[in-house]
């Protein structure tokens, strides 16, 4: 049976009320992203050793480290640089807090990805070389913000750099978003199932405007039910975390999706987050 989590910042920049919202509601683990109005590599010695109580007293896991390593221009030797420090700050982060799973993304998408494929490649050697001398699997994100949004793609970067600790965060609805994605199931979770060791849930569907927008977990076009059917038939034991991006009382904007961080994102969450929780598991009970 696999996990269920939050991403933190869905709810609260308070680690103390994530904690007590993600436990009330019967979920397993919390994920970092933003806390404290910190990104996870800015977290310090005694925002570790808090989130470390905090997770005790409540029973708690860390799921991930939702890192944002990689959200980067491509071109920029001085951003590039930054990131590996950052890679490097949240592995410390992931040993700490007992995850061995950190998020990376494929950099800011840019027109022609074949023109940058090779590039991409090379960029990642080092952080590849960093994570197996860790012991850590970088979970790269499918993401329609950066050149591999698609299932299908971010497979064919895995085959490429072929590394037993570089493997998919699957995120469904970011299929959705993607230009040329696959029909989220069964298509674009067949395209990356052999890789997949973590999963994003959120939704999504078109608006009367024809943009594609986030909806509340179970209203929109992605079928979740079979989803997780076919996750349990499988044996996935790894960890959902819901990443709400939906609000009750209006959109988040392209700026805060794209870059989710600090009370700006955080507003109305914990409202979203309960309404998408309960929704997801009326879905695993019409499984039993």
């Amino acid at each position: 049976m696999f996990k269920t989590g939050v991403i933190g910042d869905e709810i609260s920049q308070d680690f103390e009320r994530v904690a007590a919202v993600a436990k009330e509601l019967g979920l397993d683990s919390i994920e970092i992203r933003s806390t404290w109005n910190k990104p996870p590599q800015d977290l310090n010695s005694d925002d570790i050793e808090r989130i470390k109580k905090v997770l005790k007293d409540n029973g708690l896991k860390i799921g991930a480290i939702a890192s944002p390593f990689f959200k980067c221009d491509i071109d920029n030797n001085e951003e590039y640089v930054q990131h590996l420090e950052i890679l490097s700050k949240c592995i410390r982060l992931a040993n700490e807090l007992g995850t061995r799973i950190v998020r990376g993304f494929t950099f800011w998408k840019k027109e022609g990805l074949n023109k940058y494929w090779e590039k991409m490649i090379d960029r990642f050697a080092q952080p590849v070389k960093i994570v197996e001398s860790e012991g850590i699997i970088l979970g790269i994100e499918n993401e329609h913000s950066c050149f591999l949004g698609t299932g299908d793609e971010v497979n064919r970067l895995l085959k490429r750099l072929n590394s037993k600790s570089v493997k998919a965060i699957w995120d469904p609805c970011n299929e959705v978003f993607a230009n040329g994605g696959y029909n989220p199931f069964p298509q674009g979770y067949e395209a990356i199932k052999e890789d997949m060791v973590h999963m994003h849930l959120k939704d999504a569907k078109k608006n009367r405007n024809g943009e594609v927008e986030c909806v509340a977990v179970g209203e929109g076009v992605i079928d979740y039910k079979e989803h997780f059917r076919r996750l349990l038939k499988v044996g996935y034991d790894g960890y959902i975390s819901l990443e709400t991006h939906w609000r009750v009382s209006k959109g988040l904007s392209t700026e805060l999706l794209n870059r989710p961080a600090g009370n700006a994102f955080s507003a109305e969450g914990e409202e979203s987050t309960r309404i998408c929780v309960k929704n997801w598991f009326e879905i695993m009970r019409l499984l039993r």
